[in-house]
């Protein structure tokens, strides 16, 4: 039996029952979705690492109550039309398995909340302790200029201008699309005289400006990680994830390019994730700083321009 039919077999369980008669409250209800995720063949990796977080969240969210909501409201009684929107809504994460930040259009990161849909990647980089610490170890000054490279939702350029209120970030990405669910948080966080999207195919569009820090969690998924992904992972935009067959044609892109808009003693960011054993074997001369994260995560490295332009040949010959 595969994990879709499986899968269908719970739906059409779900379908045959009378759950809106037999449930009554939030916590039933919360139990029931437990119960059903964890007889499924869900994966647990955009927000969330298990089914009694994602069970809760996703009930709360459909009952349009904050995440902090007195426990002691999850034994009130649901109306007809709670209980359908949140038969609904597990539903799609059992049958589509469909990411919970896609289906609620909502994502955490850096403790700021994002609007979320599929136009862009699911906001989950460790660079966001990064930028709580305040690249704290990393930087010569507070920046004041930012570029934030392959944007996405904008969730690190906004990230950056909440904890470093006196900087201009530029937000740059290639995907209209993205750029627009860029605007949207732009605009709830009230950061649009600071933070400036911009289309660009990495830097060849933008002028030469000159930036303290440049910062990017650019497509980085090697061939062999891209065909292992759990499905949830398909609903994520193709561009965002895949790099060529090592995961680092864009990364190599921006190692070449990235110093010529450095200002003295500025940095470059960025992450790799599990292709740093690509980067590590392809530059075994580059001192990559492999930026050491107590929350978890890997992969994550800098280096300033002066060492950017010291291996420049080396990432010239890379092309």
């Amino acid at each position: 039996m595969s994990e879709y039919q499986y899968n269908l077999e719970l739906l059409d369980e779900i379908q045959q029952s009378n759950i809106a008669n037999e449930l009554h409250s939030t916590l039933d209800f919360m139990r029931w979705a437990y119960s059903y995720f964890n007889a499924s063949d869900l994966y647990y990796g955009h927000g969330y690492d298990n089914a009694w977080d994602e069970a809760q969240q996703l009930i709360l969210a459909a009952l349009h109550l904050p995440t902090d909501v007195p426990e002691k409201l999850f034994e009130a009684r649901l109306t007809l039309i709670e209980k359908s929107r949140i038969i609904d809504i597990v539903k799609q994460r059992l049958g589509f398995r469909k990411p919970i930040a896609y289906l609620t259009h909502s994502a955490w990161f850096a403790s700021l909340e994002f609007y979320v849909d599929e136009r862009v990647i699911i906001p989950r980089s460790p660079i966001a302790e990064l930028v709580q610490n305040r690249f704290a170890g990393i930087l010569h000054a507070e920046p004041h200029r930012i570029l934030d490279m392959c944007t996405g939702s904008g969730c690190i350029a906004i990230a950056c201008a909440e904890y470093f209120p006196n900087a201009e970030i530029d937000a740059v990405d290639l995907s209209t699309d993205a750029l627009n669910v860029a605007e949207m948080n732009i605009q709830h966080h009230q950061m649009s005289e600071r933070v400036i999207p911009m289309q660009s195919d990495l830097f060849n569009e933008l002028p030469q400006e000159q930036y303290d820090l440049i910062v990017s969690n650019p497509p980085y998924v090697d061939q062999e990680d891209l065909n292992d992904m759990p499905e949830e992972y398909c609903h994520e935009p193709d561009m965002a994830l895949g790099s060529g067959f090592d995961g680092l044609d864009i990364v190599k892109r921006i190692l070449r390019q990235a110093p010529d808009y450095l200002a003295d003693h500025g940095s470059l960011i960025c992450e790799v994730g599990n292709s740093m054993v690509h980067l590590t074997e392809q530059f075994p001369n580059v001192p990559f700083n492999w930026i050491e994260l107590k929350n978890g995560g890997l992969g994550v490295f800098s280096l300033s321009k002066e060492q950017l332009l010291a291996h420049r040949d080396e990432f010239i010959q890379a092309e």
